[in-house]
């Protein structure tokens, strides 16, 4: 009985083989990594790597930087003085007739006049004639004689207010004399202002005169 090789054992043969060509070939490329046979192949295939070292060119010596420009600090601001300068204005002639008004000015108000006061001082009134005061016997014995100038106060009413000497005659006994008939008897017509009778002095003489 002839014997017939079984194809299963064939397959597994060749796939055996596949297996220990791929582990053959993962020890040769390690034993190459190990041996530096790596590195012969990159040089054989690249070739040898020139490297060369470039020096930096110099830098042409530069100026130095200029210096910073002086600020100067401004004076202060001082405004300038107002100066006002008057223009004439020139105004061309003028041919065209005009018709003007001459209005004289009004005069302001005069002043109220003042009120003037007229007086009158006071005199002796016609109907009561001035009584002459007595003489003294004393002063008649001895030949006093003159003149006494007296100031009476003339009331509103003519009556006598006050007396007194404003010059004697030279003699006490004729001045008080001329008091005492003043004050007593005498009935005046009084003084006036604007019309109107008022209160005021007034002066008189009483003479005295030896007579024979």
């Amino acid at each position: 009985m002839a014997y017939a090789p079984n194809a299963d054992s064939s397959f597994f043969t060749r796939r055996g083989l596949v297996f220990i060509a791929i582990a053959l070939l993962h020890v040769g490329m390690f034993w190459a990594l190990q041996s530096g046979m790596s590195h012969r192949m990159v040089d054989a295939v690249l070739g040898p790597i020139e490297t060369r070292m470039i020096d930096e060119a110099p830098k042409p010596d530069e100026a130095p930087p200029p210096p910073p420009p002086k600020i100067e600090t401004p004076p202060p601001f001082v405004p300038p003085p107002d100066v006002s300068i008057e223009i004439p204005v020139e105004t061309a002639p003028t041919t065209a007739i005009r018709q003007t008004t001459n209005v004289a000015p009004v005069a302001p108000p005069a002043p109220p006049a003042p009120v003037q006061r007229v007086t009158t001082s006071p005199k002796s009134d016609s109907k009561r004639p001035l009584t002459q005061p007595e003489y003294p016997p004393s002063s008649r014995r001895a030949g006093e004689s003159g003149t006494v100038i007296l100031e009476v106060y003339v009331l509103e009413t003519g009556r006598v207010g006050d007396a007194r000497v404003k010059q004697s005659s030279g003699y006490p006994k004729l001045d008080e004399a001329a008091l005492r008939e003043v004050k007593r008897s005498w009935r005046l017509t009084p003084g006036t202002e604007n019309g109107k009778p008022v209160a005021m002095w007034g002066q008189f003489a009483v003479t005295f005169k030896l007579t024979d």
